[in-house]
C-alpha cells in the first residue's frame, strides 16, 4: 500500500454523500462516476490531481468551451485515464450543465428538485441490501439523457446521487 493511499480514502471518505449545492463540486463528482464505469473507484479517486489538471478544477463553464486541442491534449496525458468517450462525455456533461444553469439557475437547483430539496435517507439491514439503482435514479437518468449528457445510466447516476448526498444509504448492522 502506498503512502498516498490513505490520504486519498481520507478525501474521498470526507466527500462522499456530503450534501453539495456547488455545482463544480457536482460536476466532479459525475465526472468521477463516468471514469468509474469499468474501473474501481480507488483507480479514479487516485486520479482526481490529474482531473483537476485537465478539467480546469472542474469549472462546467470553462470546460464547455473545450475544442478539438483540449480534447488532444487531455488524451495525451500519461498520467491521465485516456479513455476517448470518457474524456468527450466529460466535456458534453459541461455543456449540458451549463444549459441547466441558464434554465435553473444552477445544477444544484435542477438535481435537489428531485428529492424534493432534501437528502432521502433510506434504511438496510445489511450491506448487501443497498441496491445500485433505483427507480429514482432511473428518472433522475433518463432526464439527464434527454438533455445531452453522457454516461448517466440508472448505476452511475445512483453512484452521483450517493455521492453529493442526494441519497444517504443508511445499514444499519
Amino acid at each position: 500500500m502506498s503512502k498516498e493511499t490513505p490520504k486519498k480514502t481520507a478525501w474521498y471518505s470526507a466527500q462522499w454523500g456530503t450534501p453539495t449545492y456547488d455545482d463544480n463540486r457536482l460536476f466532479e463528482l459525475l465526472t468521477v462516476g463516468t471514469f468509474q464505469a469499468g474501473l474501481s473507484w480507488k483507480v479514479v479517486v487516485g486520479k482526481r490531481p490529474v482531473f483537476l489538471r485537465n478539467f480546469a478544477n472542474f469549472d462546467p463553464k470553462i470546460v464547455a468551451g473545450f475544442m478539438p486541442d483540449d480534447l488532444e491534449r487531455i488524451i495525451n496525458d500519461p498520467e491521465m485515464i485516456r479513455n476517448p468517450r470518457k474524456i468527450e462525455a466529460t466535456i458534453n456533461n459541461a455543456q449540458a450543465i451549463t444549459k441547466i444553469q441558464t434554465e435553473y439557475g444552477s445544477f444544484a437547483n435542477f438535481l435537489w428538485d428531485f428529492v424534493g430539496n432534501r437528502p432521502l435517507q433510506f434504511e438496510y439491514i445489511e450491506a448487501g441490501d443497498v441496491p445500485n439503482h433505483s427507480a429514482l435514479s432511473a428518472k433522475l437518468a433518463k432526464e439527464l439523457k434527454k438533455r445531452g449528457f453522457k454516461f448517466v445510466g440508472p448505476i452511475i447516476t445512483y453512484m452521483f446521487m450517493k455521492a453529493s448526498g442526494l441519497v444517504q444509504d443508511i445499514v444499519l448492522e
